[in-house]
């Protein structure tokens, strides 16, 4: 009966590894080709759609299928902090969809462009990085890029999610989008502007908290302490 249940929980966790080895060279795939697009978009000399146009599709998939990775957390599937992980995907998911997906202002702004670089550079070196280590071998370079391109992307990426917020935000204070006013049915009122705002002050203190989190992996995994088999 033993064996019949360490064979059980060997098959479990060998499909769960095989899942998250393709979950990760998928998005690994999927943001080098984001990264593709963004630098041969900004090369052509003749383009005939937009910044956005160019990439919305890819974006809008392999950002949202990062919500997986809350799944992922929440079900122990890997050892990352659920808490830090739903405050390092939510904001790109409000980003794309609350943001991104609505206003024009926003894929005008300047936000855009380094928001997309910071996003797609980290997680190309991210999820190559957990695909190394599933298959049981990470490069130290593949590593240490890992843990210290934050340094400069990590805010790079925060200031352009702030302009793509911070754009949008005066084109629904103009239209009035996604905003429900009193009277009504419900008796309910939601100002979408007033929702992007908050989200924008939400920065002040989860930001500095991320940063330094990264600060305390870094030490941790390049600083010659126990390596940290998987990290948000």
């Amino acid at each position: 009966m033993a064996n019949v249940k360490e064979n059980k929980k060997k098959e479990t966790s060998g499909i769960v590894q095989n899942y998250l080895i393709a979950y990760n060279a998928l998005q690994t795939i999927g943001w080098s080709f984001l990264l593709y697009q963004l630098i041969t978009y900004y090369l052509a000399s003749n383009n005939q759609k937009s910044l956005y146009e160019t990439v919305k599709y890819t974006v809008i998939i392999f950002q949202n299928a990062a919500i997986l990775e809350v799944v992922h957390a929440f079900l122990k599937l890997v050892s990352s902090n659920p808490i830090v992980t739903v405050q390092q995907i939510s904001s790109r998911v409000i980003v794309v969809c609350g943001v991104l997906m609505i206003t024009d202002s926003s894929r005008e702004s300047l936000g855009l462009p380094l928001a997309l670089f910071a996003w797609s550079v980290t997680e190309v070196i991210r999820y190559g990085n957990y695909t190394m280590n599933l298959l049981g071998h990470v490069p130290y370079i593949v590593k240490w890029l890992r843990y210290s391109t934050f340094i400069f992307l990590y805010p790079i990426g925060v200031t352009g999610e702030l302009l793509c917020l911070y754009s949008a935000q005066l084109e629904i204070r103009k239209t009035g989008l996604l905003t429900i006013q009193m009277p009504n049915s419900l008796n309910f009122i939601f100002n979408y502007q007033h929702f992007l705002i908050i989200v924008m002050m939400m920065y002040i203190p989860f930001f500095p908290q991320l940063y330094l989190h990264m600060f305390t992996l870094r030490r941790k995994v390049l600083g010659g302490q126990q390596p940290v088999k998987k990290l948000s």
